[in-house]
C-alpha cells in the first residue's frame, strides 16, 4: 500500500492519538502518502454541537498542526490536508464559507448522514426503509457532481436489511454512475479489521458488475490502525476476488489542474 487518503485525528471526538503519531505510523508502515480527512466540521444554524466531528474553532488548529508536520517530515513522506464530509446541500454554503483560504489538498465524500438536524438517520445502522437507500444514492451522486471529492468513502455503509431486488435497484445506479465520473470506490480498511456490515459482499458483486475501479481507505481513527498489514491484504485481496481495478496512489485536484 503506497498511500492512504483516509486518517482521522482526536479532534472528531472518537479517534485516539497526536498527530504525529499517525504520522510515524504511516512511516513506519511505509506508506509514501498520508491524507488527513478527519470529519469535517459544520457551521450548523442553530446551537447544535456534533459529537462526531471537529468544531469550527478546531480547523485553524488543524492546519497549523499539518502543515507543521509536513514541512517537518517532507524527506519521509508527502502529507496532503484533507476532510472527509458529507453532502448535506443546505449546510455546504457556511462550510465553504468556514474554510475559504486554507491550503485545503482534496475532500473525500464519506455519507453518513441523510440530514443535518442533530445528525438524523444514520446509514450504518440496520433499517429496511427503501426510500433511505434511495435518498442516500441520490445524495451521493448529487455531490460527486459537484467535482469537490476524490472519492466515496466507504460507499457499502447503508446497513440495508431490505430485499437484494431493492438494494441493487438503488446502489448498482450508483455504481455506474461513479464509474462513469471516473471516481473509485473505497474498500474500507477499518470496517474489515473490525467486523462492520463493510465491506459488503452484496455491494462488491454490484461494484464488479459496474466495473468499478477501488483505492484502499484504512480510515484510521488510531495510529497502530496504519499498521495493520493483515487487514490491508485482506482489502487487496476482495480488489482481485471482484474484479476491481485497485489504484494505489491518486491526483489530488490540485495535481491534475
Amino acid at each position: 500500500m503506497k498511500a492512504n487518503y483516509h486518517t482521522h485525528t482526536e479532534r472528531c471526538r472518537h479517534a485516539l492519538g497526536s498527530d504525529r503519531e499517525y504520522v510515524e505510523a504511516a512511516i513506519q508502515a511505509g506508506l509514501n502518502v498520508l491524507g488527513f480527512a478527519d470529519h469535517c466540521p459544520w457551521v450548523f444554524p442553530s446551537d447544535f454541537r456534533s459529537g462526531m466531528r471537529m468544531s469550527p474553532a478546531e480547523v485553524d488548529g488543524y492546519f497549523s498542526s499539518l502543515e507543521g508536520l509536513r514541512d517537518e517530515y517532507a524527506k519521509d513522506i508527502q502529507i496532503y490536508i484533507g476532510f472527509e464530509a458529507e453532502y448535506l446541500p443546505s449546510l455546504i454554503p457556511g462550510q465553504e464559507k468556514l474554510l475559504e483560504g486554507y491550503p485545503l489538498d482534496y475532500m473525500i465524500l464519506g455519507q453518513h448522514f441523510l440530514g443535518p438536524v442533530g445528525e438524523q438517520i444514520y446509514m450504518g445502522a440496520p433499517f429496511k426503509k427503501e426510500s433511505w437507500l434511495q435518498r442516500y444514492t441520490e445524495l451521493v451522486m448529487e455531490g460527486i457532481s459537484t467535482g469537490k471529492y476524490l472519492y466515496l468513502a466507504h460507499p457499502d455503509l447503508p446497513y440495508f436489511c431490505g430485499k437484494d431486488s431493492a438494494y441493487r435497484k438503488y446502489m448498482l445506479p450508483m455504481c455506474r454512475f461513479l464509474k462513469e465520473k471516473n471516481i473509485p470506490l473505497e474498500i474500507n480498511v477499518l470496517g474489515l479489521a473490525t467486523g462492520r456490515n463493510y465491506p459488503s459482499s452484496r455491494f462488491l458483486e454490484l461494484a464488479s458488475e459496474a466495473g468499478n475501479s477501488a483505492v484502499l481507505g484504512i480510515d484510521a481513527h488510531m495510529p497502530e490502525e496504519l499498521l495493520n498489514t493483515a487487514s490491508v491484504r485482506e482489502a487487496e485481496s476482495l480488489c482481485g476476488k471482484y474484479g476491481l481495478e485497485l489504484i494505489e496512489q491518486l491526483p489530488l485536484p490540485k495535481e491534475k489542474s
